[in-house]
């Protein structure tokens, strides 16, 4: 067969073009098809690496979102002044979500605070792992969104606006940068087996930039990627032909449009699926892990197999070049309205060794210096009790959301290692000290990419999109090495 002799059409029609539909069906199922309506005129889009604006210590992120909202009270800053109050009527004002369930009884932490490590950065008893990597991170106890409930709060710290349908900061970085593996999708989401996070795809959606450059969902279990292996009749050296043909007609078909990047970037999208069918199996497979590496992670502890299996993956998929990796907990997991007394220990037992492990095997194996590390929520709690009503007492009772003031850490990549930044006030309610906006957050991770917030546009509809939008940005200076 010479490729001129047959068009497209009655290729698809042939035994073969059924491979190439069941190609495009797994490219659609991963959201890697390009999207011809948004991509500019004559902008070529691929995944192939891109220099950047200027000197970057970090190539890569990988970001463990806690979605619900992490009560930093009791895990990231001690308040001995809320100690002192416990159970008293709070002193001042107080910004509720859910006024319903609200109440003026303050809950001080409930769990002991001590120093950590060498800087002696006082984290809770509940998250002993993390205290234990306290002199490898940057933790940020000021916090702000000021947006006080989930969807709003998600969507500033992921795409910079407190409104969907914007590229997330996982898409940002592979248009501007592109990926060191051309095998393996730039952007991978780890997603929890109990379900999609709040929001769903706008996690780690494209928004309007090219469909290339949205998050890539791999299942939380087995099989992680569907469909990767081709039907029988293709394995093989037959494969292999009818990849090279189609190579061939698209190669013909590209040339015959010049200038459409829209064809250009699903082209590259169905070269990138081919080549995941081998990749991406050698990327999930962990059977030649040490068994000192999965320990490490906590897997083959029922607690904490699961999320340790994600964050040994998101290591794998780094060390291979893959520029962000989103790994989520389930819907609401840290959404700690009522009984807040077993549902904080509960949810940080599932967390804490795998995301600390991740953070010394990055560092054991040279990649933290040149890998962000990222964890924390939308947002943190409130110093009242919620949901006081009842016979069950303090069991039964939570807090309410706080996007005022709420901590996070981030680690390596350029990032300070074993400082404190930023405070609340007395209370635990509201970022009063060196204050770090959503905006100024994502300036920070622009710069230690060595890219220009400015200069990382996209055009659309005749005007410039870009990720920070907000004229007073600044980046953190405070925390960098």
């Amino acid at each position: 067969m010479n490729p001129p002799t047959l068009d497209r059409r009655q290729f698809l029609g042939s035994a073969y073009g059924m491979g190439g539909i069941a190609l495009a069906t797994l490219l659609q199922q991963q959201g890697l098809l390009a999207n011809p309506a948004l991509a500019g005129a004559n902008a070529v889009h691929d995944l192939k690496p891109k220099p950047a604006h200027g000197f970057g210590r970090a190539k890569a992120m990988i970001s463990m979102f806690m979605q619900g909202g992490p009560s930093h009270i009791d895990l990231f800053e001690p308040k001995p002044e809320l100690k002192k109050l416990d159970g008293k009527n709070f002193p001042g004002e107080v910004k509720y979500d859910d006024a319903a369930g609200a109440s003026r009884e303050v809950m001080g932490p409930q769990w002991r605070f001590a120093p950590r490590g060498q800087s002696g950065i006082e984290m809770s008893d509940l998250i002993p792992h993390m205290g234990a990597i306290a002199d490898e991170m940057t933790l940020i106890r000021s916090m702000h969104t000021g947006v006080n409930n989930h969807g709003q709060s998600i969507y500033a710290l992921l795409n910079g606006q407190i409104v969907g349908g914007r590229p997330t900061l996982g898409s940002w970085l592979t248009y501007g940068l592109g990926s060191e593996n051309q095998n393996l999708p730039a952007y991978v989401a780890l997603t929890d087996p109990r379900g999609l996070p709040v929001l769903g795809v706008d996690n780690f959606s494209n928004g309007w930039l090219p469909s290339l450059y949205q998050g890539t969902v791999v299942r939380p279990r087995e099989p992680r990627i569907l469909n990767l292996d081709p039907p029988m009749s293709l394995r093989g050296a037959a494969q292999e032909r009818y990849l090279n043909f189609l190579q061939g007609l698209n190669t013909q078909h590209a040339r015959e449009r010049p200038g459409e990047s829209d064809l250009q970037a699903r082209i590259a999208s169905f070269e990138l699926a081919a080549r995941m069918q081998t990749a991406a199996k050698e990327v999930l497979d962990l059977s030649d892990e040490s068994p000192a590496t999965l320990k490490l992670y906590g897997i083959g502890n029922p607690a904490t197999d699961e999320f340790g299996k994600r964050c040994l993956i998101a290591r794998r998929l780094v060390e291979r070049g893959v520029r962000f990796v989103s790994i989520f907990t389930g819907n609401q997991t840290w959404d700690h309205h009522s009984s807040i007394l077993t549902g904080l220990p509960s949810a940080c037992m599932q967390v804490d060794q795998p995301a600390a492990a991740l953070v010394l095997d990055l560092k054991q194996r040279g990649l933290l210096d040149s890998t962000v590390v990222h964890w924390g929520g939308e947002m943190g709690r409130l110093p009242v009790i919620q949901n006081r009503s009842g016979a069950k007492g303090r069991a039964a009772v939570g807090r309410d959301h706080n996007t005022y003031g709420f901590s996070m850490w981030v680690a390596g990549g350029g990032f300070k290692a074993g400082y404190a930044h930023g405070a609340t006030d007395e209370f635990g309610h509201h970022a009063v000290r060196d204050v770090v906006n959503h905006y100024d957050y994502h300036a920070t991770l622009l710069h230690l990419f060595g890219l220009d917030p400015k200069k990382l546009s996209y055009r659309r509809n005749g005007t410039e999109q870009v990720l920070v939008e907000n004229p007073k940005a600044r980046v953190v200076t405070e925390l960098l090495a």
